[in-house]
């Protein structure tokens, strides 16, 4: 394949990369009064990239630069996703840009570029591509924690989230070293044959290990989480909104191709770690949010349960299994969008409000924000028939038909409790005395992603449910 063909297929991550730099220069001459030009510019640059992605060349199925990036349709899902969702936070903060905080251009311009790294990363197929992809992500995610410099909570955010991750490539980095040294090789398909002609390969597992490790950090999952309350809440809220959507997916995509694609045939060996990791996560999330006050941290705490539960899908092993996660993280990322959306409502003349108490008596002040809300968080919780209960239900049957029947009633456990802190939350809503109202003033924007959000938590099953595992049983089967 041609070098021009090669870019041919990497259109939607070169019009992220080049379009970036153009409006950082745009930026540059015309200062921070043409930030919310250069926003709706950042919109429209990943909903190109995204058209390019659904309709271009970047469609099919290719190995681009000696097989470094895979294009295929499991790339290709993933990258809808993730493009849909980041141009939806850029949408969303549009309040926090023109604020007195926000007013600064260079704010959608990287999430634009944390959207390119994790385009990188959900199409790696080899180790140094890996990495590139990561650290393009994180590097953005960094200077978007601690975006708002006047906030003392915010630069603490963006260093602990420095430090922490800085720690975990290290993790990730000697991982790919140890699997480099005893492979031969930093290309996944190269990996695999040696992986699966060793009999005694125990400095690849090790290796393994610590490259599981390094990305469990990235997806917060226990007991890689340590970073996540404190930055979900310092971070300011528009901000968390995307942390919580986008990169999760993306890290999980990585993930899912990391281990299958580079180690099917040590299946035995990865299979018990996913499954501890998965095991306290669930534990974790569902315990630590209970006692939680803001509802920043309680999302915190919520993802970290999401990410157990979509790792009790990954520890199976097998096409059913990939399919469950890519399922369950698309209905996260809908639920995540909707319910943030829901957070960015809680605004009253002194600012922004993060308190769950302040949600009381909210059905009495604001029927629409309460119906939508209730209806998040019983997805949240797995309530039937809405679309979460039907993400939980395909990662435990794809654990059931794995043999992993205990790691099934592990996560069927540790939801019942989580479901205790969603439930409270409505409780309040419904039942408590209100508190002081919030603004109704909040843009369309707002409303429409919380409105969206909940419309597709009620699934028509012919329709939405079962379109949605079609496709992703085609980007699953991708990987096999």
């Amino acid at each position: 394949m041609g070098i021009f063909e090669q870019l041919s297929y990497a259109l939607p991550e070169l019009t992220l990369a080049v379009g970036s730099m153009v409006l950082l220069v745009v930026g540059v001459f015309l200062g921070d009064k043409s930030a919310r030009q250069i926003a709706y510019a950042s919109v429209g640059l990943l909903i190109l990239a995204l058209v390019l992605v659904v309709a271009g060349p970047s469609a099919g199925a290719a190995s681009l630069f000696g097989g470094a990036f895979e294009i295929d349709a499991f790339s290709s899902f993933s990258k809808v996703i993730i493009f849909a969702a980041a141009a939806i936070a850029i949408l969303m903060s549009q309040q926090f840009i023109d604020g007195k905080n926000g007013g600064q251009f260079e704010y959608p311009v990287l999430i634009v570029l944390a959207a390119f790294g994790m385009a990188l990363m959900v199409s790696a197929n080899d180790l140094i591509a890996l990495y590139m992809g990561v650290e393009m992500q994180s590097l953005a995610l960094y200077i978007l924690a601690a975006f708002n410099r006047d906030s003392r909570r915010s630069t603490e955010a963006g260093l602990k989230y420095f430090v922490l991750g800085a720690l975990s490539s290290g993790l990730l980095l000697y991982g790919a070293s140890l699997v480099y040294g005893f492979s031969g090789s930093t290309s996944f398909d190269d990996i695999a044959r040696v992986a699966a002609a060793e009999t005694d390969n125990a400095g690849l597992i090790i290796g393994l290990v610590f490259l599981i490790c390094g990305l469990a950090f990235k997806v917060s999952a226990a007991p890689f989480h340590m970073w996540t309350p404190d930055v979900y809440e310092g971070a300011p809220t528009p901000v968390t909104a995307f942390f919580a959507a986008a990169p999760k997916l993306a890290a999980m995509a990585l993930l899912a191709r990391a281990m299958v694609v580079s180690f099917p045939g040590v299946l035995e060996d990865w299979q018990p770690v996913i499954a501890m990791i998965a095991v306290a996560s669930m534990i974790v999330g569902a315990f630590s949010a209970i006692a939680q006050t803001n509802i920043k941290r309680l999302m915190a705490y919520s993802s970290i349960g999401h990410m157990g539960y979509a790792l009790v899908g990954l520890a199976a092993g097998t096409r059913e299994g990939v399919t469950a996660v890519l399922i369950y993280m698309a209905i996260y990322v809908a639920m995540t969008i909707g319910a943030f959306a829901c957070i960015l409502m809680m605004r009253r003349r002194g600012g922004m409000t993060e308190n769950i108490d302040d949600l009381a008596g909210l059905s009495r002040s604001n029927v629409p924000l309460a119906v939508i809300l209730t209806v998040l968080l019983f997805s949240l919780a797995g309530v039937p028939p809405l679309a979460g209960f039907f993400g939980k239900w395909f990662v435990f049957f794809a654990a059931v038909d794995a043999g992993l029947v205990w790691l099934a009633v592990v996560g069927v456990l540790a939801s019942a409790v989580s479901a205790f802190y969603y439930l409270r939350i409505v409780w309040f809503m419904w039942f408590d005395e209100p508190a002081p109202a919030f603004e109704r003033d909040v843009g369309p924007t707002l409303r429409f992603a919380a409105w969206g959000s909940a419309a597709l938590m009620i699934p028509l099953l012919p329709i939405y449910i079962g379109q949605l595992r079609g496709v992703a049983e085609t980007a699953a089967a991708a990987l096999f």
